[in-house]
């Protein structure tokens, strides 16, 4: 392994020849790391003893631990760079071959991306003399690996070479399509519209929509799963005559194949199908869709729905009325609570598309989610009711909104009690000032005084967030005078709060504000009985004292001195790291 005996100008000489010997340690984590370093090795050998000597001597090395040919298959085409330019990266290529037939399916994978890597750097006469050569070899390979390792280099060799190689090309990657072991196919499948991409008209029809038929026809649902990514890229290429008599009759199926993930791409990829196809196709696309809104698998169902508003918005007023509402009006009562709340995630989207009118007629279905059992499901409603809103008035709402959002605040998971109360602010902020004041706030109040901890510090720092929202000077009239009750109440877990209240507020408030009403409650509370309170006043001294800087304010060191010598050692240390700062 003594590759950096003569290389004597090199300053870090015994660094590097360690980890040169390190390629054959018997320890693999340090052939691992050595291997990661392989430019630095390179960089220190220079070009030409890197092309004659370390090359050869990796070649050698391919048999060995997983971790050190991953290693190796990631690191490798880094080594183009400390070659002498791109003409020598040939030189590369045998061991990434050897690499991409590999049994371990991560060394593969980045055996290929190395590959990839290094096609682009090739000149033209390099990659046809020995990049397309790999491809075939891998491609006619007696082990699966090989073949469906072939299958993600077509598309970046095909438009660089002669049309002859491009007609092999496509032959070998035809064969792909069609070999016997599925993963092969899947291969090739998930690789057919890039290499369309690369294809002239003329060629993609002749050559590649063939191919594309029987993979949307295979009998591996994991094939047929792939058609729907295949539609949407191949469809670029093609005239609205061409997708119509090749490509519709695919989706088409897809929507009532037998395999239910099939279905489910469909409805996950929807909108980029229609875009793909254009309006007219869209039309009559639409009872398929309707079919996957109806689906017997729940997941199906689910991702149509979340589709729903953005389809809505394509087809005509007329398809909206008679085939979109009556799908929304049996998924609001769908048996799946994921589904519903898929629905409610965005359905209040389509009042803005029906309009005024319709979507009065309608409000039903807007508002029956709002009575759901389900939390996520009046959570996803209340999150998204500015479109509703903004289309009908905020009177039409107000008679199901409040019971929804009460029904939430007093849920028995205090995690969607915390959930409703991050809305508030968003609620206020779409439903406005005064009704907020006259049916909401009352409840933020009313979750300071709740029974779980994380309640109480989310319901204070909602207070900081509605101040962002509706100001300063509101907050000073309608908050501060109830929120700051707190500091005399009976029990000490009541009290604290009014703690982490001074500690949101403090920051966006006027510094007399917090001298003359936040300063005295805090001091007071420094004084508490309980030592936690005591804790916590002294933290919140340091935030205010901080924010106050060289505002005049009564003296408030006399009192974190008496707090240094607190029985408590916890009161002590904080008073001691306040008075330090």
């Amino acid at each position: 392994t003594k590759l950096l005996m003569s290389h004597s100008d090199f300053h870090d000489l015994s660094h590097i020849q360690s980890l040169v010997d390190d390629l054959k340690n018997d320890d693999t984590q340090r052939r691992v790391t050595s291997i990661n370093n392989l430019t630095t090795i390179a960089t220190s050998l220079g070009p030409e003893r890197t092309r004659n000597e370390l090359i050869p001597y990796l070649s050698e090395s391919i048999d060995d631990e997983d971790e050190v040919i991953y290693a190796l298959a990631e690191r490798i085409s880094s080594l183009s760079e400390c070659l002498g330019g791109p003409e020598h990266n040939y030189l590369l290529l045998s061991i990434l071959e050897r690499l991409a037939s590999a049994e371990e399916v991560v060394v593969r994978e980045k055996a290929v991306g190395s590959l990839q890597k290094l096609a682009p750097t090739l000149p033209s006469s390099h990659l046809e003399e020995h990049f397309v050569p790999i491809i075939l070899r891998l491609a006619q390979g007696e082990w699966f690996t090989s073949r469906s390792s072939a299958a993600f280099l077509f598309s970046g060799s095909y438009p660089r070479v002669s049309p002859d190689l491009q007609e092999k090309l496509t032959l070998h990657f035809s064969q792909l399509c069609a070999d016997e072991t599925p993963m092969v196919r899947k291969s090739a499948a998930l690789n057919l519209g890039s290499l369309s991409k690369e294809m002239d008209q003329t060629k993609l029809t002749s050559d590649l929509i063939p191919v594309f038929t029987q993979i949307a026809q295979d009998d591996q649902d994991s094939v047929r799963v792939l058609t729907v990514d295949n539609v949407i890229a191949l469809a670029t290429k093609l005239s609205e005559e061409e997708i119509m008599r090749t490509l519709y009759p695919s989706i088409r199926n897809c929507c009532l194949d037998k395999a239910w993930r099939v279905r489910y791409s469909v409805a996950e990829h929807f909108c980029e199908v229609c875009d793909a196809l254009g309006p007219k196709l869209t039309q009559e696309l639409l009872p398929a869709f309707v079919k996957l809104l109806k689906d017997s698998e729940a997941e199906v169902r689910a991702a149509a729905a979340k589709k729903i508003t953005a389809v809505a918005r394509i087809v005509s007023e007329e398809q909206r009325l008679k085939s979109i509402l009556p799908s929304v009006k049996q998924l609001i009562s769908d048996q799946s609570q994921h589904v519903r709340a898929a629905l409610a995630s965005v359905i209040m989207g389509l009042a803005q598309v029906l309009g005024k009118e319709a979507t009065i007629q309608n409000l039903d279905l807007f508002l029956h989610l709002l009575k759901d059992d389900f939390p996520e499901v009046r959570l996803n409603i209340l999150s998204k009711l500015d479109a509703v809103n903004q289309v009908v008035g905020i009177e039409l709402l107000s008679q199901s909104l409040l019971p929804a959002i009460i029904q939430l605040i007093e849920d028995r998971h205090w995690r969607v009690r915390v959930a409703i109360i991050e809305y508030l602010p968003i609620l206020g902020q779409q439903l406005g000032r005064e009704f907020f004041e006259e049916k909401l706030l009352g409840l933020c109040f009313a979750c300071l005084g709740d029974t779980v901890y994380s309640v109480r510090v989310a319901a204070a720092l909602n207070l900081r967030r509605l101040t962002d929202v509706f100001g300063v000077a509101w907050a000073n009239q309608n908050v501060l005078p109830r929120a700051l009750s707190f500091f005399s109440h009976p029990n000490y877990l009541y009290r604290i709060v009014t703690l982490y209240i001074i500690d949101n507020l403090s920051p966006v408030l006027e510094k007399e504000t917090l001298s003359s009403s936040f300063l005295p409650l805090v001091l007071r509370l420094a004084q508490d009985t309980v030592p936690n309170i005591r804790i916590k006043a002294v933290k919140t001294l340091g935030i205010v004292v901080g924010l106050l800087g060289d505002y005049p304010v009564e003296d408030v060191r006399g009192t974190l001195k008496q707090l240094a010598l607190d029985s408590d050692k916890d009161v002590v240390f904080y008073a001691s790291k306040v008075l330090a700062t």
